[in-house]
């Protein structure tokens, strides 16, 4: 189950982004004090389906007080086909691992983080790893300016 920590009088310090897709997840950390969040390594993914064995050890590497899942909508705010598998994952992430989660509307987010990586390093350096990545921390900072 998805819950807002704005809802509970919780205040988030140390979070963890994810930006599900059925190829490759997106990972990012993002951290409160500053309002900022930073890629990490994408986890690959099969048909959606991550190596969970990886998801556990970044959860226990940075111990979230909670984590933000990008919830992919049409421009139109209705839902795709992905917006359900990605609520899933969010409730997985629940579920298995007992951390808090939310869901961030993530419209445009790899459009941006395809822009932010080419200024930066040119059409080589989009790899999708690292599209994902920063499209996670897109949607966790977009999750911090909405709710603090």
């Amino acid at each position: 189950m998805t819950s807002n920590l704005t809802d509970n009088n919780i205040t988030a310090q140390s979070l963890l982004g994810f930006d599900f897709g059925t190829k490759s997840i997106g990972v990012a950390t993002g951290q409160m004090i500053t309002a900022t969040a930073q890629p990490l390594n994408a986890i690959k993914a099969n048909d959606g389906i991550p190596n969970w064995e990886i998801v556990e050890k970044v959860i226990k590497e940075w111990q979230p007080d909670l984590v933000v899942v990008g919830l992919p909508l049409n421009m139109d705010g209705s839902e795709q086909a992905i917006t359900k598998r990605a609520k899933k994952f969010a409730n997985r992430l629940n579920g298995r691992f007992g951390v808090k989660t939310a869901l961030q509307d993530e419209r445009l987010t790899t459009a941006s983080a395809k822009e932010f990586i080419f200024d930066r390093g040119g059409y080589k350096a989009l790899d999708k790893g690292k599209v994902d990545s920063v499209s996670a921390a897109l949607i966790l900072e977009s999750w911090m300016e909405s709710n603090f």
